[in-house]
């Protein structure tokens, strides 16, 4: 019988290793201020739930100022984030709706995220179509099961923030 793994405390925090930990974090992924922020508040967190006697507050005004000396160093640049971001969701063909929700969670704001998209170029049935064929849906799925699969092409498309109107295009079905 396997035994489960102990997790064990986490390292001691200091502002150093705040630091340490954003670069490295920064080191595999691109990433928003507010994104980091959070990333490392919970780790700021979970070091202080196991050490009670850790000020928490010190932790938050570290990570404040790390995030504010990445930002001098251009590691941080929420517009370069947004910018890339929003090219490689539009590349996978995704919705505006879904491009405007994602930069949100991200901690990128709408004026921001509704400026690069509309500097872009963005076709609904284009995008739409795109996914399809990513997905091997309608169009691109095999001729003897597209009417035995619309319900569920046109739920995915739907769900992915399509308009219904884009879908029953890309579907080619006439309600």
């Amino acid at each position: 019988m396997v035994e489960a793994k102990k997790k064990r405390a986490p390292r001691k925090i200091t502002k150093v290793r705040i630091k340490n930990i954003a670069l490295y974090y920064l080191k595999r992924f691109d990433s928003s201020v507010e994104n980091l922020r959070q990333v490392l508040k919970r780790r700021v967190k979970d070091y202080a739930y196991h050490y009670p006697d850790f000020d928490l507050s010190q932790g938050l005004g570290w990570i404040e100022e790390v995030l504010q000396e990445l930002e001098g160093f251009g590691y941080l640049n929420d517009k370069r984030y947004a910018e890339i971001k929003v090219r490689g969701y539009l590349e996978a063909g995704r919705p505006e709706r879904y491009i405007l929700n994602k930069m949100r969670e991200k901690g990128i704001g709408a004026a921001l995220a509704e400026e690069l998209l509309s500097g872009q170029e963005y076709d609904a049935f284009e995008m739409a179509l795109r996914l399809a064929k990513k997905k091997k849906i309608g169009p691109f799925r095999p001729d003897e099961q597209r009417k035995e699969f619309w319900q569920k092409d046109a739920a995915k498309l739907v769900n992915a923030g399509f308009d219904y109107d884009v879908v029953k295009e890309v579907l080619g079905f006439q309600v």
